[in-house]
């Protein structure tokens, strides 16, 4: 006799911003213990990978001294996908950025209104790159060279979404979409037999619940992949001299990226691979990164400001998954 399944919807907190997941499970399964798994699951990540809690494990191995330290199993896991990323777009990812990040206000330091100081980015730059880390798969240990401030807030709520759907295969869950701060990942299919479709948002569009179908850019099919969206519209400030600064940092200058890139979408296997090729596009841009995704058949979607309004640009695999 085949199962009662229902489609359950859960929410809560994470990682500074909200979770969501929708889930097709027996109807006999417990939402109750569902809601507490998935929460567990979260937090297990936010307890390693955490720049504002000071017993994190990250927070633990920034205030280290100089040496080998070992990782728990996640945090390694997400680093070492870090490092291979920056390793691999020539430093335009840096898990190191840390220092930059604050000092622009962006960090789990105090916000502030004004630009660092040249000296201020100078003394950071001595505690940032990527190749100053060293990582032993054999041991799990990282390398702290002194001084150095990982911040990996650019793949964790990836990394999290993966976790969550793992957790919910191993239950038996039918189908599911999970959705950390934006990123999402869906397996299966909806109840009704239709897959899972994912709108994606216009960066102009008023914060918070979309009302309308013109507040979207377009619509895809999301079923059995991650799709991570970065942008600078949720998240910038003004200084007193009227310049924006957005919160992606450029690791190979310190300075904010340019404001014409207003969001990037990138599908994946992963969402701890499309979380962190977000940011990897927008410090890229839309030229470079557009020829990175080429060659890599990376399915990835730029909406730029240009002289009329938000225009698109995208990568042949994206344009293939959009019509798909």
């Amino acid at each position: 006799m085949a199962l009662s399944c229902a489609l359950q919807y859960l929410h809560g907190l994470t990682m500074g911003t909200t979770w969501s997941v929708r889930v097709v499970a027996p109807s006999s399964w417990s939402v109750d213990a569902l809601q507490r798994g998935i929460q567990a699951q979260l937090d297990t990540v936010d307890g390693q990978m955490s720049t504002y809690k000071p017993d994190s494990a990250l927070s633990i191995f920034n205030a280290a001294a100089t040496g080998w330290h070992p990782l728990p199993a996640a945090f390694f896991e997400v680093l070492s996908h870090a490092m291979w990323l920056a390793r691999d777009s020539g430093g335009a990812y840096d898990p190191s950025v840390g220092p930059w990040v604050n000092l622009w206000g962006f960090g789990p330091t105090e916000a502030i209104g004004e630009p660092p100081t040249a000296a201020a980015l100078a003394e950071a730059q001595q505690r940032i790159g990527w190749w100053k880390i060293k990582l032993d798969p054999a041991t799990r240990q990282a390398f702290q060279p002194g001084g150095m401030q990982l911040d990996l807030s650019s793949i964790a709520k990836g990394y999290g979404v993966d976790q969550v759907g793992r957790w919910l295969d191993d239950l038996g869950a039918t189908a599911w979409l999970v959705e950390v701060g934006g990123e999402l990942k869906a397996h299966g299919m909806k109840p009704d037999g239709t897959p899972w479709r994912i709108g994606i948002e216009r960066p102009d569009a008023p914060s918070g619940a979309l009302e309308r179908a013109d507040q979207l850019k377009c619509v895809l099919t999301l079923t059995g992949r991650a799709m991570a969206t970065s942008g600078d519209y949720r998240r910038s400030y003004q200084g007193d001299a009227g310049q924006v600064y957005s919160h992606h940092i450029d690791p190979r200058s310190g300075q904010p990226v340019p404001h014409e890139v207003a969001s990037v979408s990138v599908l994946a296997d992963e969402a701890m691979q499309a979380d962190p090729l977000g940011t990897t596009m927008i410090i890229l841009g839309p030229e470079q990164g557009l020829a990175y995704a080429r060659e890599r058949g990376l399915a990835v979607l730029f909406i730029v400001r240009g002289k009329h309004g938000l225009e698109e640009r995208m990568s042949p695999a994206f344009a293939a998954a959009l019509n798909a």
